[in-house]
């Protein structure tokens, strides 16, 4: 059998999203289950860790790489990421899915095309609710 070394890289950062949902571990933990399915990855472990006085990070580990959030609640503030290899989980899926339970009010993101030789960065299209409304 033949591997493709291929995988895309989604980078996100979040700005403007409210505190509570980005200070609760098991909220986030529970929707980045959900985003990591959503995008057809194959989930092999959840890590959590509430922070104190506040924050949290989430890894969740894919047969297929990884998905991750850093949340820095008091400033309203996520960094996300999420690495997949092959064609047919697309990471794009799982960043946009956590930006519709997030509602950040801005974001920045870059999407990676990696295992093909040189590195290539390209802008992503990030699916907001407000352009699955139109």
């Amino acid at each position: 059998m033949e591997y493709s070394t291929f995988g895309r890289h989604v980078a996100i950062d979040t700005w403007g999203v409210q505190f509570d949902l980005l200070n609760d571990a098991e909220f986030l933990k529970k929707h980045m289950i959900e985003a990591a399915e959503a995008c057809g990855a194959t989930v092999l472990s959840v890590q959590a860790k509430q922070f104190s006085p506040q924050g949290a990070t989430v890894l969740v580990l894919l047969s297929e790489s990884h998905l991750s959030i850093h949340t820095y609640p008091e400033v309203g503030f996520a960094a996300l990421d999420c690495y997949t290899c092959g064609e047919t989980v697309d990471p794009q899926v799982a960043i946009d899915y956590m930006v519709e339970v997030l509602k950040p009010e801005k974001f920045y993101a870059k999407k990676i095309v990696r295992g093909q030789g040189e590195l290539e960065v390209v802008e992503p299209v990030v699916k907001t609710p407000e352009a699955s409304k139109k």
